[in-house]
Protein backbone atom coordinates (compact mmCIF):
# COMPACT_ATOMS: atom_id res chain seq x y z
CA UNK A 1 0.00 0.00 0.00
CA UNK A 2 1.36 3.44 -0.92
CA UNK A 3 1.80 6.21 1.63
CA UNK A 4 -0.84 8.24 -0.21
CA UNK A 5 -3.39 5.43 0.08
CA UNK A 6 -2.57 4.90 3.73
CA UNK A 7 -2.96 8.53 4.79
CA UNK A 8 -6.22 8.91 2.86
CA UNK A 9 -8.07 6.21 4.80
CA UNK A 10 -10.84 7.05 7.25
CA UNK A 11 -10.75 3.71 9.13
CA UNK A 12 -7.70 1.60 9.88
CA UNK A 13 -7.13 -1.99 11.03
CA UNK A 14 -4.30 -3.97 12.60
CA UNK A 15 -2.55 -4.60 9.28
CA UNK A 16 -2.48 -0.84 8.66
CA UNK A 17 -0.75 -0.28 12.00
CA UNK A 18 1.88 -2.89 11.15
CA UNK A 19 2.47 -1.30 7.76
CA UNK A 20 2.72 2.17 9.28
CA UNK A 21 5.42 1.02 11.72
CA UNK A 22 7.33 -0.54 8.81
CA UNK A 23 7.12 2.75 6.87
CA UNK A 24 8.41 4.67 9.88
CA UNK A 25 11.37 2.28 10.25
CA UNK A 26 12.17 2.17 6.52
CA UNK A 27 15.39 3.78 5.19
CA UNK A 28 13.38 6.78 3.96
CA UNK A 29 11.21 6.88 7.08
CA UNK A 30 11.79 8.43 10.49
CA UNK A 31 15.41 8.53 11.78
CA UNK A 32 14.25 8.28 15.42
CA UNK A 33 12.10 5.18 14.78
CA UNK A 34 14.96 3.48 12.91
CA UNK A 35 17.37 4.07 15.78
CA UNK A 36 15.23 2.46 18.49
CA UNK A 37 15.81 -0.94 20.10
CA UNK A 38 14.00 -2.98 22.77
CA UNK A 39 15.74 -1.23 25.66
CA UNK A 40 15.37 2.29 24.34
CA UNK A 41 11.56 1.98 24.12
CA UNK A 42 11.20 -0.08 27.32
CA UNK A 43 10.15 2.97 29.33
CA UNK A 44 7.46 3.82 26.79
CA UNK A 45 5.95 0.35 27.13
CA UNK A 46 5.73 0.76 30.91
CA UNK A 47 4.25 4.26 30.70
CA UNK A 48 1.61 3.26 28.15
CA UNK A 49 0.61 0.29 30.29
CA UNK A 50 0.04 2.51 33.32
CA UNK A 51 -1.93 4.99 31.21
CA UNK A 52 -4.24 2.16 30.11
CA UNK A 53 -4.70 1.26 33.77
CA UNK A 54 -5.58 4.88 34.56
CA UNK A 55 -8.30 4.75 31.92
CA UNK A 56 -9.65 1.56 33.51
CA UNK A 57 -9.59 3.11 36.98
CA UNK A 58 -11.47 6.15 35.71
CA UNK A 59 -13.95 3.99 33.75
CA UNK A 60 -13.16 6.30 30.84
CA UNK A 61 -13.70 4.52 27.51
CA UNK A 62 -12.14 7.37 25.53
CA UNK A 63 -8.88 7.22 27.51
CA UNK A 64 -8.85 3.41 27.37
CA UNK A 65 -9.34 3.36 23.59
CA UNK A 66 -6.56 5.88 23.02
CA UNK A 67 -4.08 4.34 25.46
CA UNK A 68 -4.74 0.76 24.31
CA UNK A 69 -3.83 2.04 20.85
CA UNK A 70 -0.55 3.44 22.22
CA UNK A 71 0.13 0.15 23.98
CA UNK A 72 -0.67 -1.88 20.84
CA UNK A 73 1.74 0.33 18.91
CA UNK A 74 4.45 -0.57 21.43
CA UNK A 75 3.81 -4.29 20.85
CA UNK A 76 4.00 -3.87 17.07
CA UNK A 77 7.14 -1.71 17.45
CA UNK A 78 8.90 -4.39 19.52
CA UNK A 79 7.82 -7.08 17.06
CA UNK A 80 9.20 -5.05 14.13
CA UNK A 81 12.55 -4.61 15.90
CA UNK A 82 12.70 -8.33 16.67
CA UNK A 83 11.81 -9.26 13.08
CA UNK A 84 14.56 -7.00 11.73
CA UNK A 85 16.99 -8.77 14.09
CA UNK A 86 15.73 -12.20 12.87
CA UNK A 87 14.65 -13.02 16.43
CA UNK A 88 10.86 -13.38 16.08
CA UNK A 89 7.90 -11.64 14.46
CA UNK A 90 4.22 -10.90 15.07
CA UNK A 91 3.17 -14.30 13.78
CA UNK A 92 5.49 -15.96 16.32
CA UNK A 93 3.92 -13.81 19.05
CA UNK A 94 0.39 -14.76 17.96
CA UNK A 95 1.33 -18.43 17.62
CA UNK A 96 2.81 -18.48 21.11
CA UNK A 97 -0.14 -16.85 22.86
CA UNK A 98 -2.75 -18.90 20.94
CA UNK A 99 -1.00 -22.17 21.83
CA UNK A 100 -0.72 -21.04 25.45
CA UNK A 101 -4.42 -20.18 25.67
CA UNK A 102 -5.46 -23.51 24.15
CA UNK A 103 -3.11 -25.46 26.45
CA UNK A 104 -4.22 -23.64 29.59
CA UNK A 105 -7.95 -23.97 28.86
CA UNK A 106 -8.37 -27.78 28.65
CA UNK A 107 -11.89 -27.35 30.05
CA UNK A 108 -12.74 -25.53 26.80
CA UNK A 109 -10.51 -27.21 24.20
CA UNK A 110 -10.18 -30.70 25.73
CA UNK A 111 -12.17 -33.02 27.97
CA UNK A 112 -11.28 -31.57 31.38
CA UNK A 113 -14.23 -30.60 33.60
CA UNK A 114 -14.27 -27.68 36.03
CA UNK A 115 -16.90 -26.59 38.52
CA UNK A 116 -15.99 -22.91 38.99
CA UNK A 117 -13.49 -20.15 38.23
CA UNK A 118 -11.40 -21.04 41.30
CA UNK A 119 -10.73 -24.46 39.81
CA UNK A 120 -9.88 -22.83 36.48
CA UNK A 121 -7.22 -20.70 38.22
CA UNK A 122 -5.84 -23.72 40.10
CA UNK A 123 -5.55 -25.73 36.88
CA UNK A 124 -3.99 -22.73 35.11
CA UNK A 125 -1.29 -22.49 37.78
CA UNK A 126 -0.52 -26.21 37.63
CA UNK A 127 -0.42 -26.20 33.83
CA UNK A 128 1.87 -23.17 33.90
CA UNK A 129 4.27 -24.94 36.25
CA UNK A 130 4.35 -27.99 33.98
CA UNK A 131 4.74 -25.86 30.86
CA UNK A 132 7.64 -23.87 32.36
CA UNK A 133 9.23 -26.95 33.91
CA UNK A 134 8.97 -25.45 37.39
CA UNK A 135 9.92 -28.30 39.70
CA UNK A 136 11.89 -26.73 42.53
CA UNK A 137 11.04 -23.87 44.88
CA UNK A 138 13.65 -21.70 43.18
CA UNK A 139 12.02 -22.36 39.80
CA UNK A 140 8.69 -21.16 41.16
CA UNK A 141 10.11 -18.03 42.81
CA UNK A 142 12.25 -17.16 39.78
CA UNK A 143 9.11 -17.26 37.64
CA UNK A 144 7.90 -14.08 39.40
CA UNK A 145 9.13 -11.15 37.30
CA UNK A 146 11.67 -8.86 38.97
CA UNK A 147 10.23 -5.97 36.93
CA UNK A 148 6.94 -6.01 38.85
CA UNK A 149 6.20 -3.23 41.35
CA UNK A 150 7.85 -4.38 44.58
CA UNK A 151 4.65 -4.76 46.63
CA UNK A 152 2.97 -6.77 43.89
CA UNK A 153 6.08 -8.96 43.59
CA UNK A 154 6.19 -9.45 47.37
CA UNK A 155 2.63 -10.76 47.41
CA UNK A 156 3.31 -13.09 44.49
CA UNK A 157 6.53 -14.39 46.07
CA UNK A 158 4.81 -14.97 49.41
CA UNK A 159 1.89 -16.76 47.75
CA UNK A 160 3.94 -18.90 45.36
CA UNK A 161 6.32 -19.97 48.12
CA UNK A 162 3.46 -21.85 49.79
CA UNK A 163 4.79 -20.82 53.19
CA UNK A 164 2.62 -21.76 56.15
CA UNK A 165 2.17 -18.48 58.03
CA UNK A 166 -0.59 -17.52 60.44
CA UNK A 167 -2.18 -14.12 60.84
CA UNK A 168 -1.06 -14.14 64.48
CA UNK A 169 2.63 -14.73 63.67
CA UNK A 170 2.66 -12.08 60.93
CA UNK A 171 0.99 -9.53 63.23
CA UNK A 172 3.55 -10.34 65.93
CA UNK A 173 6.37 -9.74 63.46
CA UNK A 174 4.84 -6.39 62.40
CA UNK A 175 4.38 -5.37 66.05
CA UNK A 176 8.01 -6.29 66.79
CA UNK A 177 9.24 -4.13 63.88
CA UNK A 178 7.06 -1.24 65.03
CA UNK A 179 8.46 -1.55 68.57
CA UNK A 180 12.03 -1.45 67.26
CA UNK A 181 11.26 1.81 65.47
CA UNK A 182 9.51 3.20 68.56
CA UNK A 183 12.40 2.40 70.87
CA UNK A 184 15.13 3.27 68.37
CA UNK A 185 16.49 -0.28 68.53
CA UNK A 186 16.54 -0.80 64.75
CA UNK A 187 20.08 -1.29 63.43
CA UNK A 188 19.08 -0.82 59.78
CA UNK A 189 15.91 1.21 59.21
CA UNK A 190 15.75 0.32 55.51
CA UNK A 191 16.05 -3.42 56.08
CA UNK A 192 13.50 -3.33 58.90
CA UNK A 193 11.03 -1.36 56.78
CA UNK A 194 11.54 -3.87 53.98
CA UNK A 195 10.75 -6.70 56.41
CA UNK A 196 7.67 -4.84 57.63
CA UNK A 197 6.40 -4.30 54.08
CA UNK A 198 6.97 -7.95 53.20
CA UNK A 199 5.03 -8.91 56.33
CA UNK A 200 2.25 -6.63 55.06
CA UNK A 201 2.33 -8.60 51.78
CA UNK A 202 1.99 -11.84 53.75
CA UNK A 203 -0.92 -10.37 55.69
CA UNK A 204 -2.55 -9.25 52.45
CA UNK A 205 -2.43 -12.81 51.13
CA UNK A 206 -3.83 -14.22 54.36
CA UNK A 207 -6.72 -11.73 54.24
CA UNK A 208 -7.17 -12.03 50.44
CA UNK A 209 -6.44 -8.33 49.96
CA UNK A 210 -4.67 -7.00 46.85
CA UNK A 211 -2.18 -4.63 48.51
CA UNK A 212 -1.32 -2.82 45.27
CA UNK A 213 -5.00 -1.90 44.96
CA UNK A 214 -5.33 -1.22 48.68
CA UNK A 215 -2.39 1.20 48.61
CA UNK A 216 -3.74 2.84 45.46
CA UNK A 217 -7.08 3.41 47.21
CA UNK A 218 -5.33 4.77 50.31
CA UNK A 219 -3.27 7.16 48.16
CA UNK A 220 -6.47 8.49 46.62
CA UNK A 221 -8.09 8.84 50.04
CA UNK A 222 -5.04 10.67 51.36
CA UNK A 223 -5.22 13.15 48.47
CA UNK A 224 -8.93 13.75 49.07
CA UNK A 225 -8.40 14.28 52.81
CA UNK A 226 -5.41 16.55 52.23
CA UNK A 227 -7.33 18.73 49.80
CA UNK A 228 -10.19 19.03 52.28
CA UNK A 229 -7.76 20.64 54.75
CA UNK A 230 -6.86 23.36 52.23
Amino acid sequence: MSKETLISKEKYDFSDLCELIDILRAPDGCPWDREQNHKSIRKGLIEETYEVVEGIDKSDDKIMCEELGDLLMQVVFHAAIARDENAFDLNDICTGICKKLIYRHPHVFADVSVENSAQVLKNWDELKKAEKGQRSKSDVLNSVSRALPSMMRAQKLSKKSGEQTSIESVCDSIADAAMQFKTGAAEDDGALLGQLLFDAARLGNLKSVDLEQALYDENEQFCRNYLLKD
